[in-house]
């Protein structure tokens, strides 16, 4: 059997490549430009024969899983697909992606929970901890749970400034303070990769870039009414910052967000086709030498649970698909997220619309990355393995350690806390089985010695199925949801922990509760260890809490902590 010069692991990774690109065809390079999404079969059973079309058809070798499957199947399924991949005429081996899965939130468009995998507090909970050695362990825990299952690309972290109270996206960032937002992401990078990417990270693609935080009226692009980003209050640059600490300690990998800027210098078009943002910016101001991978599908209209969604080209949805591929390929993109039209690139380069030696540029940033994740040389996972590291004693452990650290203590008007004694207590929105651990559960608030109950940022139900999963709008609760709390509160006195994956307007809550708790993502055992003093919160704020959506409207969406007169200030948190 003859070995190829990329075949050859003991040959410099250039050389390796070089090789292999000389021996690619026009198509076969093509396929490289397309990350497209997969499910698979619950019990890790061969690919679908959707996938091995993609692969074997298609010739794509970039893959991101969707949906949430045990440690074991994963990592069947997964050799499964490398030997499908492996059977193709060049054998280019699979890079798998995902999004996070270590924490609460259950997001499609964005985050899975946790499942197997271990559990930890939202990126906001590391925020309100704002410990860069505990990013870094998690973050190295992520790495080795994915490792273990074959996941090479961590499509995170999420490093947008969380500047407009209603955008839907906060609970994925390290909240408002630009500083604090860097050194956790470049410790993040650092966990994923370690000093230098090599056969043992996870790449990480650092999003959204430029930073998504300055969304018009909070509304999220991946809706139309949504698309539009704006600077009232002159601080673009601001929002640079956590991608410049990103870039410093060597991330892999940058995801533009879907959003046109308004009233910049900049093009008016998404960052994903923005030739003065992709290359002007990142390329040749910030010296970002990685993969740049577009946001999950902009070029092709697509159904989604069902209901048809435009594509995201915002200010190109007059372009065709042919002419929104040139349009990015031309801004700086090396690779389109969530999608697949290979054809399309073959056809720019064969009419002469695109260069062939621009795909061999992105082409050739792909196939490094492979050969620099060791893909070539192992690309099989242990299913036994998987089955150990994934959920690990140690890891489930340091989790539930990280949760109770991030619950911030935002008030103890009653001097409740901690609660001594065994207390009748009465609960809501808690499991009772945990609760009797530390008293007696009683249905009656009236008989109750003390009432326990976990609430969520209100949001606006929205009537499309996918923008369900993306909590926008007010931030208050309607008098309807409010009035049955307040009675409560007036009936006995309540601890009430309210989960913030956006800023909370509750300022009648805060001001008759007996004690107010905000998670970011912890379960019932964290909460019930803190408020009877088995642990400590150490979290604070890592934005501010509004006073009203009068004072959130009136606020700029770049300007961090802009709301006039917070319940809470950004860094507020009580220490009991």
């Amino acid at each position: 059997m003859t070995v190829h010069p990329y075949q050859d692991a003991s040959l410099p990774v250039d050389r390796r490549v070089d090789d292999l690109l000389s021996r690619m065809t026009l198509e076969e390079k093509a396929g490289q430009l397309f990350q497209d999404m997969l499910t698979m079969n619950p019990d890790g059973s061969t690919p679908t024969a959707g996938t091995t079309e993609l692969i074997k058809d298609r010739q794509l070798t970039h893959f991101n899983l969707l949906g949430q499957y045990g440690p074991r199947e994963m990592a069947l399924w997964h050799n499964a697909v490398q030997e499908l991949a492996a059977s193709t005429r060049l054998g280019i081996p699979v890079t798998l992606s995902t999004d996070p899965r270590h924490s609460f939130t259950d997001n499609i468009g964005a985050s899975f929970n946790a499942g197997a995998f271990s559990a930890w507090p939202e990126p906001l909970g590391l925020a309100a901890i704002g410990d860069p050695e505990l990013v870094h362990r998690f973050a190295d825990t992520v790495r080795r749970e994915y490792l273990a299952v074959g996941f090479r690309v961590a499509l995170h972290p999420q490093i947008d400034l969380a500047t407009e109270p209603r955008w839907s996206r906060q609970s994925g960032t390290f909240g408002s303070e630009a500083r604090l937002a860097g050194e956790l992401a470049a410790a993040y990078v650092k966990g994923l990769q370690g000093d230098e990417l090599g056969p043992e990270s996870v790449a990480a693609m650092v999003k959204h870039f430029p930073g998504g935080g300055p969304q018009k009226d909070g509304e999220d692009p991946h809706f139309p009414h949504g698309k539009d980003q704006v600077y009232p209050g002159g601080l673009r640059d601001l929002h640079l910052e956590p991608f410049k600490a990103a870039i410093a300690a060597g991330c892999s990998q940058m995801m533009p967000y879907y959003g046109r800027p308004v009233g910049t210098d900049w093009e008016e078009v998404g960052f994903g086709f923005n030739k003065g943002v992709l290359t002007g910016l990142l390329r040749e101001q910030l010296g970002f030498t990685g993969i740049i991978c577009t946001d999950w599908g902009l070029l092709n209209d697509a159904p989604i649970f069902g209901e048809m969604h435009s594509a995201r080209a915002w200010g190109c949805e007059h372009l065709s698909v042919a002419e929104r591929a040139e349009k990015s390929l031309a801004a700086g993109a090396d690779q389109f997220g969530g999608e697949h039209c290979p054809e399309i690139v073959v056809e720019l380069v064969r009419s002469g619309r695109i260069a062939e030696s621009r795909i061999d540029a992105s082409v050739r940033r792909l196939l490094r990355e492979k050969f620099v994740l060791g893909l070539f040389d192992n690309r099989r996972v242990d299913p036994d393995l998987a089955e150990d590291i994934v959920g690990a004693s140690e890891f489930t452990a340091a989790g539930a350690e990280a949760q109770r650290r991030s619950l911030t203590v935002l008030a103890d008007n009653a001097s409740l806390l901690p609660v001594t004694g065994r207390p009748k207590v009465y609960v809501e929105n808690l499991d009772a089985e945990a609760a009797a651990v530390y008293g007696s559960v009683v249905t009656d608030p009236a008989t109750a010695d003390l009432a326990i109950i976990r609430l969520r940022t209100p949001y606006e139900h929205r009537p499309n199925r996918f923008e369900s999963f993306f909590h926008s709008g007010t931030l208050a609760f309607t008098e309807e949801e409010l009035a049955p709390v307040l009675a409560l509160l007036d009936t006995v006195p309540t601890l009430v922990c309210i989960n913030l994956e956006r800023p909370a307007v509750i300022p009648e809550i805060a001001e008759r509760a007996a004690a107010l708790i905000a998670d970011y993502g912890a379960s019932d055992e964290a909460l019930l260890d803190v408020a009877f003093g088995r642990a400590h919160a150490e979290g604070l704020l890592p934005f501010e809490l509004p006073r009203s959506m009068a004072a959130v409207e009136a606020a700029r969406p770049d300007v961090p902590n802009d709301t006039a007169d917070p319940v809470f200030p950004h860094g507020h948190g009580v220490r009991v």
